[in-house]
Formats: structure tokens, sequence, C-alpha cells
């Protein structure tokens, strides 16, 4: 009898366990990924400028910037705010907007399972259509609003901004062939996520982005020589990674031969790249282009190929089994430079994570100088950086705030880290946040969830406090690629 009720017990344990089971949410590994998934877009939404959608879920917010562009007679209102700042800077813009169009381009269908993907959309159309308004002129593009100067002199709700909003662009005579190409990218990349949504928008998006791209050609130089307020925060180093970026994305949106002759035609391939990021695009370049190549496209050249070769060494260096290895902290996070740290981390993750659903598409590998990787191995490889993001790290902490339990709690962002004007509709002036708020040792009052801050450095250290902000900043462009990563490993 014993042995019975002991069985019995045991089966009874183990119905329950499985009932319980099937109530958790659906995970893999240690986190619930669909749960950080739907947390990044709630940093776009608190991230948003000009008037907010009655849809809006992130509540301690307001409206804000709401004449943006009046010193130019042009609607400039909109778009995202870049970091814990409440300035508008179109060269990150643009670069997080075609992350996002991408994230939604490859993952749509685990988007869509996860109920993410109007979200996802939502995102990038809140960007788009503050790009449409800063290009009224095919030669004109607006690409910053704010002076990064006063603006980071003063520590202030973005409802309550007193700072100077001067409105800065290229155009024929001050061109930014960076900025310009960047925005086409852009376009071109969220005409594809919209094609099957809402084609009207998708053509008026195609339409901008064909404009950028000739003026982009047409009129050469660096950005920043135009509108100098950026240099000091996001200086270009180079363009043609832009245009061979703006020219792989218009050739997938339009399949036109004259993006890939341009691509053909232009030298060299960009080489082998220590990074992708915002001012590093040659990799994203590279990985659309291998695309083709293992899709067997061909042109009459070894171009495509050549291109494939370069984004298989950037893998293999993640892998740690290239001839130029990627530096790993102790804990194994892929750590490339100092300055927030966590924006190189997912969109090399990104990378292989899209990779890896070319190679199964293709029904191949890579070849790397240690061996051979397969589609599995870069899925795995991507999986273990999001898991250290999100908790797996020797700290024990998730860098995506809002995450778990312990998470950062003094995040460096003028929004987050004063009272909601929800809560007090008093004005906060310039020196008053920083006395009252910005150097106040208790954690922001705000929750910025699903931001992503700097992340820890070389060694996984990581301060948690609001003036270490080359560690405590999150950044739209960090996040912009982890929606899609997220949504490959969920």
């Amino acid at each position: 009898m014993s042995q019975l009720r002991n069985g019995s017990s045991q089966c009874l344990w183990t119905s329950t366990l499985f009932i319980v089971l099937l109530s958790m949410p659906m995970t893999h590994g240690a986190y619930n990924y669909g749960e950080a998934l739907t947390n990044t877009l709630l940093f776009f939404e608190a991230q948003r400028s000009g008037k907010l959608p009655s849809n809006q879920r992130v509540d301690w917010r307001g409206d804000s910037a709401l004449r943006d562009g009046s010193d130019v007679h042009v609607n400039l209102t909109g778009g995202y705010y870049d970091a814990g700042d409440n300035m508008k800077f179109g060269f990150s813009l643009a670069f997080t907007t075609t992350m996002l169009a991408w994230s939604s381009v490859e993952m749509e269908p685990e988007l869509k399972v996860h109920k993410e993907h109007e979200n996802v959309l939502a995102a990038i159309k809140w960007a788009t259509d503050y790009l449409i308004n800063a290009h009224p002129e095919p030669n004109v593009l607006y690409g910053q609003v704010g002076d990064g100067v006063s603006d980071h002199a003063c520590w202030m709700r973005p409802e309550d901004m007193t700072t100077p909003r001067p409105s800065y662009r290229i155009d024929a005579q001050h061109p930014g062939s960076d900025l310009a190409a960047e925005t086409a990218a852009a376009m071109a990349a969220a005409s594809l996520a919209f094609a099957a949504y809402d084609v009207s928008y998708a053509g008026k998006l195609l339409g901008h982005a064909k404009d950028l791209f000739t003026f982009a050609k047409a009129y050469p130089g660096l950005y920043q020589n135009s509108i100098t307020n950026a240099g000091a925060f996001y200086a270009s180093s180079g363009y043609d990674d832009e245009l061979f970026w703006a020219a792989a994305w218009l050739h997938r949106a339009t399949d036109d031969q004259i993006y890939l002759d341009y691509l053909n035609e232009a030298y060299g391939t960009g080489g082998q790249r220590s990074m992708f990021a915002w001012d590093d695009k040659f990799v994203g370049a590279q990985v659309l282009m291998a695309r083709l190549a293992l899709e067997g496209k061909r042109d009459g050249s070894n171009k495509l190929d050549e291109f494939k070769g370069m984004a298989e060494d950037f893998i293999c260096n993640c892998a740690q089994m290239g001839y130029n290895n990627f530096k790993k902290t102790p804990g194994g996070l892929l750590w490339f430079l100092p300055w927030n740290a966590l924006q190189y981390t997912t969109t090399a993750s990104f990378v292989l994570a899209t990779y890896s659903k070319y190679l199964n598409t293709a029904n191949t590998f890579i070849n790397c100088n240690g061996g051979t990787l397969q589609a599995s191995d870069l899925l795995n490889l991507a999986r273990s950086q999001v898991d250290y993001i999100l908790g797996s790290n020797p700290k024990g902490m998730s860098y995506m705030v809002g995450f778990g339990t312990n998470y950062p709690k003094k995040v460096h962002h003028r929004g987050a880290s004063i009272v909601s004007i929800k809560k007090s509709n008093a004005a906060v002036s310039c020196t008053e946040g920083y006395n009252t708020w910005y150097n106040n040792p208790a954690p922001n009052p705000n929750v910025l969830t699903g931001a992503l801050v700097g992340g820890p450095d070389q060694n996984d250290a990581y301060g948690d406090e609001r003036t270490n902000f080359q560690q405590s900043e999150p950044v739209i462009a960090t996040v912009a690629p982890f929606v899609g990563l997220l949504a490959a490993v969920a």
C-alpha cells in the first residue's frame, strides 16, 4: 500500500507541476524573452517627443516640444529624444529607425507570435512621420532639433523645456552625405516593413528614400561640417558606409539593378570591420549583400561573395573563431568600446541572429579559421548575449530597466529622474533639476521600462549612479536592434 500511495502522490505531484508549467509564460532558458520584448517597445514610448497619442501606455510622460521647427516654419514635432537628454539627433535617430525596421522585416513572424508586431510598426512610424516632415524638399533635410550645449547644461523634464530648440539642416550648399544616406536607408527599410500593411505609406517612404540617396551622392560631405552642433555628440567618421547601407536597402526594397550596380562599381566592400554601430554601417550592408549571395544571386562579378566573406569574418570574430576575435568580458559579454558598451553588443548579436536565419534558409554553414559555424551556433551565441544583458552576468543584474528585480535604479535620464508632470505640474527649472533631482541619491521616481543602460565595463563592473553617464545612460540606438534580437530568441 505504501508503494501505491507514494506512486499516487508522485502522479498527483507530476500532474500539478505540468498544470503550473502550462500556466507560466513561454520562455527559453532562464528568462521571459517575450516580456523583455514588450518592454523594449515601452521604452520607445517613453522617448517620444511631441503630442502623445491617446493609446500612450507610458503614462508618466506628457506632451513636449510642441513648437519644434517653428523657427524655420516646418513642423518638426515628433520623433524620439536620443538618450537621457532632450535632443533629437537625426543621425542616430535615422540609424535607430533603420534597425527597428530591419527588426520588423526580418523577424515579422516572431513578432506576430508575441503580439508585438503592431507595436513595432507604431514605433517605426513615430520616427518616420518625423523624418518625412524633416525632408520637405529633395535636397533639404533637417538633421537636428535642439542645441546640444544648452540642453546638456540643464536637467529638465521634456515637458518643461526652456532651452533653445533651433532646427539645423543640410542642403546643396551645406551637404551631409552620411546623414542623407542613413535617412534614405531608414526610409527604404521602413517601406519594406509597411509594404504589406499600408501600400500608400510604404510608397511615400520609398520616394523619400530615393530622393535622399540621390541627394547624398550628388553633394558629398560630412554632415557635422554643416551641422557643427552635432560634432561633439555624433560626429561621423565618413559617409561611404552610409551610401553602401542605403544602396543595399534600396535594392532590397525595389529590386532595382541600379542600386546593385552602385555597390558593384563602388570601391571595395568596407573590408573587415571591428564593430557595427551608428557610425559604421558597413557590416549591415555586408550582411544584406551576403543574403543575396546565399540565395544564389549572381551578377557577373564576385562582389557579392566578397561582401559575404566580410560579413562572415565579422561573425567568426564574434564567435571567437576568426583571425581577429573580438574581446569578451570575463563574464562572457562581447565588448567593443567603453562608452555605452551595450550598443555594440546588441547590433553584433542582431547580426548573429539574422545571419542564423539566412543560413537556415540556404541550408549551409560558415567556414571560420577555427572551424565551422552552424545556424544554431549563431543563434546560441546571440542568446548568450541576451541572457547576459538580462541578468546572467557576474553582478546578477539586469541591464534592462524594469526587468526582474535587480536592475539599474538611478538611470541617467532627465524625464525618469524627475517627478512626473502627472504628479506635479509645477515647472522644474534648469538648475533646480540638477539640485533637487540629478544629485538626489534616491532611485528615479519613474521606471524607464525597457531601457538598456550603457552597460558594464570590460571587467563586468557597473556603477548604478546617475552621474556615471558613460555606463548609466540609455540610448535609442542600443534598444532598436534588441527588439529584433529578442524576437529571434524568444
